[in-house]
């Protein structure tokens, strides 16, 4: 009678579990595979432009983030870096 319900189970799980599936290219389809995106590689002092933020300094790398001296403030940015480029 006690069975462990989907609420019982760990977030991360569940999560997988309601992702979509990667879709195959067909070779015979007329429109082309979407790219592999590429994630940019920073180093500490690197300069970069944000669209938000303007101008800053790279100031902390880690693996899945960057923080930021944008002067007025200090930002950390989540990787992808959709609205971020190295100067």
């Amino acid at each position: 009678m006690c069975s462990k319900s989907r609420l019982d189970a760990h977030p991360q799980a569940i999560l997988e579990a309601m992702t979509t599936p990667v879709r195959r290219h067909l070779a015979s389809s007329p429109f082309r595979p979407e790219p592999v995106p590429t994630i940019e590689q920073y180093a500490v002092n690197d300069l970069v432009s944000h669209d938000s933020y303007g101008l800053g300094r790279v100031v902390h790398v880690e693996a899945t983030a960057v923080t930021v001296d944008f002067r007025p403030q200090t930002v950390r940015i989540s990787s992808p870096f959709h609205k971020m480029t190295k100067l």
